[in-house]
């Protein structure tokens, strides 16, 4: 289900990109499955087209969902792709840590610290729960 926000400070279609992706990532949307017409999501959600519009795009650039003409848009498996990079450089993280001497303790607020950093773009809401 996807809410919007209308009071958020978060423009409608980030919102509805965060959702979606959130979605894919926690495999409510499963890889192959087919996202509504942007019209029909617009119309539903209250929105216009072409914030729908954008927040598809927005997807698509990062790999989550490739739209095939009329058929329609489709979630990618790049979302399974992407979490098992994250696991990756975690495990290479963690590998790092182990050799700096580092506790677990540390080395969690370290990553942590990161995350939240504005620089890495990462969105609270899309990292939790997460994983």
């Amino acid at each position: 289900m996807i809410v919007i926000d209308a009071g958020s400070p978060v423009p409608p279609f980030e919102q509805l990109r965060a959702q979606l992706a959130g979605q894919i990532h926690d495999r409510t949307l499963a890889v192959g499955a087919r996202l509504p017409t942007i019209r029909r999501l617009a119309a539903d959600l209250g929105l216009a087209v072409n914030t729908v519009g954008r927040a598809y795009r927005e997807l698509e650039e990062a790999g989550l969902i490739e739209t095939r003409g009329r058929a329609g848009s489709f979630v990618t498996a790049a979302g399974e792709e992407t979490r098992e990079r994250a696991r990756r450089a975690a495990a290479d993280y963690a590998a790092t840590v182990a050799a700096l001497g580092l506790g677990a303790e540390e080395a969690l607020r370290i990553a942590e610290a990161a995350l939240r950093s504005p620089a890495t773009g990462v969105s609270t809401s899309a990292s939790s729960g997460h994983g």
